[in-house]
C-alpha cells in the first residue's frame, strides 16, 4: 500500500509517547518525522514540507506553546494537533487561539488519535496531489532494483526525504543494500552536487574512530604531527553515511550528539567549534534498543538519529526481485570477465529463486560472480554451489541427545551462511562467543 501524501511531524520529549504515535501513524500509512525537542522540530520544519504538526505542550527548555506560536506565523496553513498530559482551561484557550484544531489528553487510544487526526486534516483540507510512482518502468530507481512491495515502500520513503536534511536511520540485515539506500537519498535529491562520504564505523579501530570522524589538531595525541580534517569536514555541504553506528564508542556518540544538536564539530585536541551544514545518515544491523538497555548506546542519541527510519527488507521477503538482480549481476560480471553478456539457464534461475539467501543481495552477487567465472556463455546448475541445490535429508532412527541435535542444527545454519559466523549468530539469536562455545562443546 502506498504511503499517504501527508508528512506528519511528532514532537514530544517522552520517547514512549513518541514511539507510540509513530507506530499508530505508520500503521495508517502516514510518513512521520520525529523530534524530542522544540529546537529539533524547528530544524526539521525549516527544510521539510510538513502537513501536520502533532506536539506536546509541557516540554523542557522551550515548551509546545512556543512551537505553536512559531508555526502559526511561519507556517499558517499547517494543520496542528495538540497532545498533553496536563489539561487546563487556560491551556485549551491558548491552543485554540494558536490555530490548533484538536486537543488530545494523555492517555488516549488509537481510535481517539485517528478521530482527532481526521478532524484536523478535514479542517485544513490540504490540496490533493497526484500520487505518481517514482519507479522507472524497468524496475530501477537509481541503483536500486526491484518491483516488490518492500522495495516500492523504501523508494517512497527516499522520495520523501531526498530533498531535505532530516537525519535518516537505515536498518536491515547485513547485505540488504543499506549503503545503496543512503546513496540514493543523496544522489536522487537536490543536494547531489555535494560530497557523499561513507564511513564504516566497524572497520576503523575504536581508538582511531573519533579522530578519523572529527579530525584533530597538531599535538592532540602521539603521532598527530599536523592539523587534519576528518570525515565530517570532508562531507560538509553534502551527506555523511555512518554505517555500523552501533560500533561507535560512547565518546564518539557524545561528540556525534553535539553535531546533531549544535550543527558544529570540534576537532580532537581543539576547543574551537566549526559549523557544519550536512545531512547525517546512519545504519546498522545491530539492535540499538538492546544496546540502550545494556548502556552501550545513548538513548538521547538514538532518538536524534531516528528522525526518519527506513527498514530495508531481506531478500527472502522480495523473491520477485531476484530475476532483476540476477540480470544486473550477469551483465556486470559478464562484461568484466567475459567481455559479453552472460545468460542463465531457467533451471539455475529457479534454484536461485528458491533459496532463502541468509546473506541477502551480497551473497547473491558473490555466487553469481563465481558462477560466471566458471561458465562460458550461460550459467547452468553445474556452476551453482551444492548448498543451493536440493539435498536429501537422511534422517536416522537413532535418537541423539538434545546437545548433539543443537550442534547439528548450528552446523546446518553455518553451511547455509557459507560459514559466516556473524550471520549465523544473528539467525540463531545468540552472540558469536556463545556460538563458538557451542561449537567447541
Amino acid at each position: 500500500m502506498s504511503i499517504l501524501k501527508e508528512n506528519i511531524l511528532i514532537v514530544d520529549d517522552d520517547v514512549h509517547i513518541l514511539e507510540l504515535l509513530q507506530r499508530h501513524l505508520q500503521s495508517l500509512n502516514y510518513h512521520t518525522f520525529k523530534a524530542i525537542s522544540v529546537r529539533e522540530a524547528v530544524t526539521i520544519l525549516k527544510d521539510t514540507k510538513i502537513d501536520v504538526l502533532i506536539t506536546d505542550l509541557k516540554m523542557p527548555e522551550v515548551d509546545g506553546f512556543e512551537l505553536l506560536k512559531f508555526t502559526s506565523e511561519h507556517y499558517p496553513h499547517m494543520a496542528k494537533l495538540v497532545i498533553t498530559g496536563f489539561p487546563s482551561i487556560q491551556d485549551s484557550l491558548a491552543v485554540i487561539k494558536s490555530g490548533a484544531v484538536e486537543y488530545l489528553t494523555k492517555p488516549f487510544t488509537k481510535s481517539e488519535l485517528i478521530e482527532a487526526l481526521n478532524k484536523t486534516l478535514k479542517q485544513n483540507k490540504p490540496k490533493s496531489k497526484s500520487q505518481t510512482s517514482p519507479f522507472i518502468t524497468d524496475g530501477k530507481y537509481g541503483d536500486i532494483i526491484g518491483r516488490s512491495q518492500g522495495i516500492k515502500h523504501v523508494v517512497q520513503l527516499i522520495e520523501r526525504v531526498k530533498n531535505n536534511k532530516a537525519t535518516v536511520f537505515i536498518s536491515g540485515e547485513s547485505g540488504t543494500g543499506k549503503e545503496l539506500v543512503a546513496r540514493s537519498i543523496h544522489y536522487q535529491g537536490q543536494f547531489s552536487r555535494g560530497p557523499f562520504i561513507a564511513v564504516n564505523c566497524g572497520g576503523i579501530p575504536e581508538n582511531l574512530l573519533e579522530a578519523e570522524l572529527f579530525g584533530y589538531v597538531k599535538g592532540a595525541f602521539t603521532g598527530a604531527e599536523t592539523n587534519r580534517n576528518g570525515f565530517f569536514q570532508a562531507a560538509n555541504g553534502g551527506t555523511i553515511f555512518l554505517d555500523e553506528i552501533g560500533n561507535a564508542s560512547l565518546a564518539v556518540q557524545s561528540r556525534l550528539l553535539r553535531v546533531l544538536q549544535e550543527k558544529e564539530v570540534i576537532k580532537v585536541g581543539s576547543q574551537k567549534p566549526e559549523k557544519m551544514d550536512l545531512r547525517i545518515i546512519t545504519a546498522t544491523n545491530s539492535n540499538l534498543k538492546d544496546m540502550i538497555k545494556a548502556k552501550s548506546f545513548r538513548e538521547d542519541l538514538y532518538y536524534r538519529l531516528t528522525v526518519v527510519e527506513i527498514d530495508v527488507p531481506p531478500l527472502r521477503d522480495r523473491s520477485e526481485d531476484i530475476p532483476l538482480l540476477v540480470d544486473k549481476f550477469l551483465f556486470k560480471y559478464g562484461i568484466e570477465y567475459k567481455d559479453r553478456f552472460v545468460k542463465i539457464d531457467p533451471e539455475a534461475l529457479t534454484i536461485l529463486e528458491r533459496y532463502s539467501w541468509p546473506g541477502n543481495i551480497r551473497e547473491l552477487e558473490n555466487i553469481l560472480q563465481r558462477a560466471i567465472i566458471l561458465s562460458d556463455n550461460i550459467v547452468t546448475t553445474e556452476a551453482l554451489p551444492s548448498a543451493l541445490k536440493y539435498n536429501i535429508d537422511f534422517t536416522s532412527d537413532d535418537f541423539v541427545s538434545l546437545k548433539d541435535m543443537e550442534k547439528q542444527y548450528i552446523l546446518k545454519v553455518l553451511r547455509a551462511c557459507n560459514n559466516n559466523k556473524t550471520r549465523a549468530a544473528e539467525i540463531l539469536k545468540i552472540n558469536r562467543k556463545t556460538l563458538r562455545d557451542k561449537l567447541k562443546a
